[in-house]
C-alpha cells in the first residue's frame, strides 16, 4: 500500500509540474502574442475551466498523497518529507500569488490594457515559481521511490 501511495503522489506531482510548465513554455508565450482583450479573455476563460475535478484531484492529490506517503514509507523518507514541502510551496504560491492574480483579472473591467498591465508580467514570474517548485517536488519524489526500490 506503501509504494502504491508514494508512486500516485509522484503521477500527481509529475501531471502538476508538467501542467505549469506548459504554462511557462506555451501556453503564456502563446496567448502575450494577442492584443489585449485576447489576452484577457483568454486568461478569463482558462481560470474558469481549469477548476475542474481532474485538476483539483491532481493539484491537490499530489501533496495530500506525499504527505500520507511521509507515514506510509519510512525507507525513503527524507525524500517524500522533501517532495511533500515542494509541493506544498506550490499550493502556497499558488494560493497567496497567482490566485489573487486570477481575481484581480476576473474583477478588473474591460480596460484590458490596464487589466493586462497588472496581471500578466507578475502571474508569469510566480507560475514559472511554482513550475520549479513542483518540479522539484516531483523529482524528490523520483527520488523516493527509486531509493524505495533499493
Amino acid at each position: 500500500m506503501s509504494t502504491v501511495v508514494l508512486v500516485a503522489a509522484l503521477v500527481a506531482a509529475g501531471l502538476i509540474a508538467g501542467l505549469f510548465y506548459a504554462y511557462a513554455c506555451s501556453v503564456m508565450p502563446g496567448i502575450a502574442r494577442g492584443d489585449d482583450k485576447t489576452f484577457v479573455e483568454a486568461m478569463r476563460g482558462i481560470n474558469v475551466a481549469i477548476v475542474n475535478p481532474v485538476f483539483m484531484l491532481t493539484f491537490l492529490g499530489a501533496p495530500l498523497l506525499a504527505g500520507v506517503a511521509i507515514f506510509l514509507n519510512p525507507g525513503p523518507r527524507p525524500w517524500v518529507i522533501a517532495g511533500f514541502a515542494c509541493l506544498v510551496a506550490m499550493l502556497l504560491i499558488t494560493g497567496a500569488l497567482n490566485i489573487p492574480l486570477n481575481n484581480a483579472l476576473e474583477s478588473g473591467g474591460d480596460d484590458y490594457a490596464a487589466v493586462r498591465a497588472n496581471f500578466e508580467t507578475a502571474w508569469v514570474r510566480w507560475n514559472v515559481l511554482r513550475a520549479v517548485v513542483s518540479t522539484a517536488g516531483f523529482g524528490c519524489l523520483v527520488a523516493a521511490v527509486l531509493t524505495d526500490r533499493g
